[in-house]
């Protein structure tokens, strides 16, 4: 451990919270995890605990280092907890509003040299920063999902982020055995700028009928060399988070390149979100 972050604290304990959370205290940090609710701070400690297990049964994990990483791992339904923690990484919904408010309260109780974090995967970090009142504070960490499988992080340096804060949640990312890049601040940042387009132009050619579903997959397989096709992954991601990310495109670039597919939003309203419930453009058994 260094970078003289002795607590982490997380705020969301779901599917992006408990990830993040797990790699942090895998890598020796502990860890404050908050939810609104027992409820979810159960859930996500259950999914942390299965993770964990599975990479022991693996022999991935030593039991002991298992048994230490939930050990450092404290959930929380009181934001005032996180008072200590020298880095908060707020992983809650894709909602600005949510975020802004988040930054308010934050700002209440956090020490003015904590650092924190929003791992928007698309809303403009120099927005959210501008709700903070130490908005040089501030800065993206978009980790990947999974969480702990995944090597990337991409630091996003708001407007406002100071160059110290820059470097030392680069080199923070390191200790957790991952990799930083850094990118300027824009809708979709990187990945999603490039990756969330590609998928709605796969759904499009659905819409369109040029093929099927298991056709498209096929041929982005076999003819760009993707380990998964397009439409598999988007069923992977949840295609809500698909759909909030090209429409945080669209609006925010004001460009019709980014306007979402009518299939995409039909399949929404339907509740076909992929693979979290069952059906997307394929079928998973519960």
């Amino acid at each position: 451990m260094s970078v003289d972050i002795h607590t982490v604290g997380v705020l969301g304990a779901g599917t992006m919270g408990n990830g993040i959370a797990q790699t942090f205290a895998a890598a020796g940090y502990p860890v404050i995890m908050r939810d609104l609710k027992p409820e979810y701070l159960d859930r996500g400690m259950a999914t942390i605990t299965k993770s964990l297990e599975r990479l022991t049964a693996r022999g991935k994990l030593p039991a002991a280092e298992r048994d230490a990483a939930l050990g450092r791992i404290r959930p929380t339904t009181e934001i005032k907890d996180l008072a200590s923690c020298e880095i908060v990484v707020e992983a809650v919904l894709e909602d600005y509003e949510l975020k802004a408010r988040i930054m308010h309260e934050l700002d209440a109780i956090c020490g003015d040299n904590a650092i924190i974090a929003t791992n928007t995967s698309s809303i403009s970090v120099t927005q959210i920063a501008a709700a903070s009142k130490r908005p040089g504070r501030v800065i993206g960490m978009h980790f990947f999902n999974p969480v702990p499988m995944m090597q990337l992080v991409e630091v996003i340096r708001a407007l406002q982020t100071e160059d110290a804060v820059c470097d030392k949640v680069v080199s923070l990312v390191d200790t957790l055995g991952k990799k930083a890049r850094v990118s300027k601040d824009s809708y979709g940042f990187v990945v999603n700028r490039v990756l969330i387009p590609m998928i709605n132009e796969a759904i499009n050619c659905v819409y369109e009928g040029l093929a099927s579903a298991e056709d498209i997959d096929t041929m982005m397989k076999l003819g760009a060399n993707h380990p998964m096709g397009p439409l598999s992954l988007a069923d992977l991601i949840g295609l809500d988070v698909v759909l909030d990310i090209m429409e945080t495109l669209y609006q925010g670039f004001d460009d019709p390149k980014f306007r979402p597919s009518p299939l995409l939003k039909q399949m929404c309203h339907a509740g076909y979100l992929g693979r979290k419930k069952g059906r997307g453009f394929f079928t998973y058994a519960g």
